[in-house]
C-alpha cells in the first residue's frame, strides 16, 4: 500500500488551515449567481469543487462549518472519524472506511451550516479521502469554531470539541 508520505508528494498536497493536507481536483466552470444562491453566501460560486484530504495518524481536522453540503469519499488507508455537531444538538460520527461490517461507510454528507471536524481511528496510520461540495467550496464560506463558543452551544460534547478545536 502507498504512504502517506507518497500521497502528499505525488498529488503535491498543500496543508489545509483546518489540519492534513489536501489538493483541489476539480472546480467546476459552470457558475451560480449569488442572486441564485441563500443570502448567508457573498458572492457567486461555482455548482461544485473537489478535492483530494489527507490526516495522518495524530492529526485532525479542526471544528469548522461551511455554507455548503460537503459529501466525503473514502479512498485509501484507515479509517476517518467525522464528527458532526448538528443544529438539535445531536452528535452524529460517521465513521469513513472500508470495513462496512463495522458500520463504516465509504461516502457520507455533512449538511450545510453543520460543525464538524475529523480524526483517524485511533489504530489508523493514515485515512486518505475526497470531499466534494456544492455550492462549491470557497475560503469565505469557512468559519474553524471558537472552542469556548462551541463548548457553550454544546456542553454535553464539550470533551470532544476541546479535542477537535484548534486552540
Amino acid at each position: 500500500m502507498l504512504t502517506a508520505t507518497e500521497l502528499i508528494n505525488y498529488y503535491q498536497m498543500l496543508p489545509h488551515p483546518e489540519g492534513g493536507y489536501y489538493k483541489e481536483t476539480y472546480r467546476s466552470n459552470l457558475v451560480i449567481p449569488q442572486e441564485s444562491l441563500k443570502d448567508d453566501f457573498s458572492g457567486d460560486r461555482n455548482v461544485s469543487t473537489a478535492i483530494y484530504y489527507l490526516l495522518e495518524k495524530g492529526q485532525s481536522s479542526a471544528f469548522h462549518k461551511i455554507k455548503s453540503d460537503e459529501c466525503w469519499h473514502f479512498y485509501l488507508g484507515d479509517t476517518l472519524h467525522i464528527y458532526v455537531l448538528h443544529e438539535n444538538g445531536q452528535l452524529e460520527i460517521i465513521k469513513l472506511g472500508s470495513n462496512l461490517l463495522n458500520g463504516e461507510v465509504f461516502q457520507a454528507v455533512v449538511p450545510a451550516n453543520c460543525w464538524f471536524a475529523s480524526m483517524p481511528a485511533f489504530a489508523s496510520k493514515f485515512s486518505f479521502v475526497g470531499c466534494t461540495v456544492a455550492p462549491g467550496f470557497d475560503f469565505n464560506d469557512f468559519e474553524i469554531a471558537k472552542c469556548a463558543e462551541l463548548c457553550e452551544r454544546f456542553p454535553y460534547h464539550a470533551a470532544i470539541i476541546e479535542t477537535l478545536c484548534k486552540h
